[in-house]
């Protein structure tokens, strides 16, 4: 299959729903102030990763990778009335960028951010999860999956970003690449995972997206 181009991508981000303005500043921030901005999800997925949370209404969202926070704004702006997310980042240099914008967005009393190992924090976390967004360590996440999978709600969302690898996942690496190889299995697993219905998407570096049965 053909990659699309910037320009189709362009097209589509000007003929979609634009994001909050605050998310225009925080991309420009974590452009300025971090040394791999390509890691923050932008608009387009970042709209969908918003439209997924509107459609579910979820009450209780984990997200493993905050980053600088862009995701989080977009899934906390899906959230039912009383609902939570708790965002989980291994990197605490990045924790004055998530908490400014959080507030900026009015979203400070509707997110939890943990500082640390996911690993170690999601055992500590209460309850079930109605929607969750990996896009941490890619070699962890079959590990983050199977942590959490017992722990989603009948009809809850998995979603994983960045399951193709820049396409290596469907070349020759996969079979020598450390990460690539993860990933691949990774995502094999779902396929065969009875317990979810999945759908590989190729927007960005691949989400793919799983409902727990």
């Amino acid at each position: 299959m053909q990659r699309l181009d910037a320009t189709i991508f362009d097209y589509c981000e000007q003929w979609s729903a634009p994001p909050d303005p605050v998310l225009y500043e925080l991309e420009r921030e974590t452009h300025l102030r971090t040394l791999a901005p390509q890691m923050l999800s932008g608009a387009l997925q970042g709209q969908l990763l918003k439209l997924f949370s509107q459609l579910q209404r979820p009450k209780s969202v984990l997200e493993i990778g905050t980053f600088t926070g862009y995701a989080t704004i977009c899934l906390a702006q899906g959230l039912a009335e009383d609902g939570r997310v708790r965002t989980i980042e291994a990197n605490p240099e990045l924790e004055y960028l998530i908490r400014k914008y959080l507030k900026k967005a009015g979203l400070e009393d509707k997110v939890e951010v943990h500082i640390g190992d996911a690993m170690q924090v999601i055992p500590t976390l209460p309850g079930t999860f109605d929607l969750v967004f990996i896009d941490a360590g890619k070699q962890y996440y079959q590990a983050y999956y199977d942590l959490i999978i017992d722990r989603v709600e009948s009809g809850g969302l998995i979603i994983a970003d960045n399951v193709l690898w820049s396409g290596k996942v469907a070349t020759g690496l996969r079979e020598t690449d450390a990460d690539t190889k993860q990933l691949h299995a990774f995502n094999v697993s779902l396929q065969e995972d009875e317990r979810v219905d999945n759908l590989l998407l190729p927007i960005r570096d691949g989400l793919l997206v799983a409902r727990k049965r």
